[in-house]
């Protein structure tokens, strides 16, 4: 009797929860949503008078810590627009408040996040049932447009972990159960019958094989006819856009690159070096055609985007009584043998190594959320509208990891490096003998970046989920506070409003964030699909009439 109770009242949920979508204009559905950068940049997108058509009705996501922040980034979507909401969302970030207090004091939006992400980590392929079902009841009372976002996870694709794989003994890509995740995306757009789809992938996928065969020529026809794989009956054919490349043919979209789908972050506005696979399929049915991204008119800088944070120490991977102290003295230490090893490589003059400025901050702490500098921020517009938040008062995120005593040397180096080259980050010839690793490759030109900073004068390089691991390729550009980046900088490189906090441990954070699609760049492409589905009919909308 429980039982039927529950299932009686969840469904119950589950339609008034159809019905407050219905409501908005456009259908969300987000697969592999990760932290939810793309629902984030899209779901933000707005029309002349400030309504927000998109809602998300669904956000599928199988990683426990991504799916909380998931589920925290919905409840504050929903409980900002309530009276005292935002307020007690900031006590929460600011940690004085409790995440299940805050809930019950807003129990319909909780409610309603908790079931917009299916009420815990759900996976594609596993969970199919329930999340098909929940699909076709939002798609069957909904009489909008539909969108479907994200893309498949792409350890099997990414260039890095192609290299990983090729170190498997026996590993066989085709029996490799990654590379299909995208049949489960096939299956998602056969049952949704979306208007538009955006799916996103690393660039790797665009050479990966399968069979001895590049693989994307055949993702490409697939997605053109998903119903042809999957053999679900009715289901519409679409015609494949690039968002950075217009076709020459609008109603038969043909590329003669498969790069023309490859999407430069830091063409668009992101700091970051950040190179996507990003397409849109619009359904065959509807004669509108999507524009593509405008450019930016110039190139943003690390240091444009993380001056204002408040300056911090790492700490030391062993406990060491005295942190702080220690830190500071072994700094100082570290920044007078390096004005030695500058001097004796003859490279700069005595002149530019006495005014260098490498002595350590005095006083630092691994975690400020103190936010003093806001007034003092360099970030250009629109971004700085974008991630910044007046009202939220501190500084998310921003606690620092430790270090080994012997990396903060190299770390100071690259820094300095980088500050007397024109931001351009040292390789394993440019260091001195003295601050070698102990590695055995260091010399044979394998892992020749193995220490890189993010220069003050450059956009980032790619943001990754390599970050959670020592931070040796994120060294911060301050040699005088000599670490690699907090988990806030690294969100702020990829645009992450500062609002918007991420749930786990802080290793689990760094995850979410190098793993996720910049929602700066997301919002833009929400944009484009808004502005395509402005242009579709009442009969290209109409869902009796999506099936060829």
């Amino acid at each position: 009797m429980l039982k039927r109770f529950c299932l009686v009242s969840l469904r119950s949920v589950y339609f008034y929860i159809v019905d407050k979508v219905k409501a908005g204009e456009v259908l969300v559905i987000d697969l592999f949503a990760g932290p939810g950068g793309l629902g984030e940049g899209i779901s933000s997108c707005q029309h002349e008078n400030g309504s927000s058509p998109f809602q998300i009705g669904l956000s599928v996501e199988k990683d426990p810590h991504a799916h909380r922040t998931l589920t925290t980034r919905a409840f504050f979507r929903k409980v900002k627009g309530v009276p005292g909401g935002l307020d007690d969302y900031y006590e929460y970030v600011r940690g004085n408040l409790s995440r299940e207090a805050l809930f019950q004091r807003y129990p319909e939006q909780a409610r309603e996040a908790n079931i917009e992400t299916l009420e815990g980590p759900k996976e594609l392929g596993v969970d199919n049932n329930l999340i098909h079902e929940r699909i076709r009841e939002l798609t069957g009372k909904h009489s909008g447009p539909t969108v479907v976002i994200g893309g498949p996870p792409c350890q099997a694709y990414s260039l890095a972990g192609r290299s990983r794989n090729a170190g498997i003994k026996n590993y066989k890509a085709e029996k490799d159960s990654r590379n299909f995740l995208y049949l489960q995306y096939l299956k998602v757009l056969s049952i949704a019958k979306p208007n538009v789809f955006i799916m996103e992938n690393v660039r790797g996928i665009l050479s990966a094989k399968l069979n001895g065969k590049v693989m994307f020529p055949q993702l490409l026809k697939d997605l053109r006819s998903p119903s042809r794989v999957t053999k679900v009956k009715g289901g519409p054919k679409y015609k494949i856009y690039s968002l950075v490349v217009k076709a020459e043919k609008s109603d038969n979209p043909q590329y003669k690159d498969t790069r023309d789908f490859l999407i430069k972050s830091e063409e668009y506005g992101v700091p970051q070096a950040r190179h996507r696979v990003i397409l849109i399929g619009i359904r065959e049915d509807i004669k509108a055609t999507p524009s593509t991204l405008e450019k930016a008119n110039d190139t943003i800088s690390v240091e444009s985007v993380l001056s204002d944070l408040p300056p911090l120490r790492s700490g030391f991977s062993k406990k060491t009584e005295n942190e702080q102290q220690v830190w500071t003295k072994l700094v100082s230490k570290n920044s007078k043998y390096l004005k030695k090893l500058l001097r004796k490589s003859r490279l700069y003059s005595s002149e530019i190594i006495d005014d260098l400025d490498i002595e350590p901050v005095k006083k630092l702490e691994r975690v400020d959320s103190q936010h003093e500098n806001i007034d003092k921020a360099q970030l250009p517009s629109p971004l700085k509208e974008w991630l910044l938040d007046g009202n939220l008062n501190c500084v998310l995120n921003h606690d620092t990891r430790g270090h080994m005593g012997s990396d903060l040397l190299r770390y100071a180096f690259c820094a300095v490096h980088a500050k007397l080259n024109n931001g351009i980050s040292p390789k394993s010839k440019d260091f001195p003998k003295e601050l070698a690793p102990n590695h055995k490759n260091w010399e044979s030109g394998d892992h020749a970046d193995r220490f890189r900073v993010q220069s003050a004068n450059k956009f980032a390089t790619t943001i990754t989920s390599h970050i959670s691991k020592d931070g040796h390729y994120f060294v911060h550009y301050d040699p005088k506070q000599c670490r690699s980046l907090t988990v806030r900088e690294a969100a702020r490189l990829q645009t992450f409003p500062d609002n918007y906090f991420f749930e786990g441990g802080r290793t689990h954070q760094y995850v979410q964030v190098g793993n996720a699609v910049p929602p700066f760049l997301a919002k833009q492409i929400g944009h484009i699909v808004l502005t395509l589905i402005s242009k579709i009919s009442p009969d290209e909308n109409n869902q009796e009439c999506r099936c060829g």
